[in-house]
């Protein structure tokens, strides 16, 4: 196949993504070249922090979240701010405080992210419990409850 059809269609992706306020979205983004950097506790509560931030800020309200070793998945309903804008910000100033913390001026996340808008008919809480059970089915644990970097307004 041409490589080149699926450079486009990545872009026409990115172009026809759609900020709609009050609908929730999944949203995931991995680290830089998939580093586990979120094995350290510090560093993922650093990026629960900028996500407290944002929805204290509300500019997206956090139904669930779960932070993996390599990467995020985040269940928000948008509020004030747009989907590209809120990502932009979560990325930019958890890397800030990563790099301070670890000493570093690297990259911390990779470019983009990805994004599902949930449809009506898609069940909020069936989702959230989704995310949360991610640390079970990679293996990390045993119990969902022993996993500590998640959390859902359900639970």
């Amino acid at each position: 196949m041409d490589a080149s059809r699926f450079a486009h269609r990545g872009n026409a992706l990115r172009h026809g993504r759609v900020s709609e306020p009050n609908r929730a979205y999944l949203l995931t983004s991995v680290t830089y070249n998939r580093q586990a950097l979120f094995q350290d506790w510090r560093l993922a509560r650093m990026v629960v922090a900028e996500m407290r931030c944002l929805h204290e800020q509300q500019a997206a309200r956090s139904l669930a979240w779960v932070i993996m070793p390599d990467h995020l998945h985040w269940l928000v309903q948008l509020e004030s701010m747009p989907l590209p804008r809120l990502m932009l910000q979560l990325k930019s100033r958890s890397a800030i405080a990563i790099n301070k913390a670890r000493n570093d001026s690297g990259r911390v996340w990779q470019k983009g992210f990805h994004d599902h808008a949930l449809r009506q008919e898609e069940d909020l809480a069936a989702t959230a419990r989704y995310i949360v059970a991610n640390p079970l089915r990679a293996g990390l644990v045993k119990r969902i409850g022993d996993y500590p970097h998640w959390d859902a307004i359900w639970l």
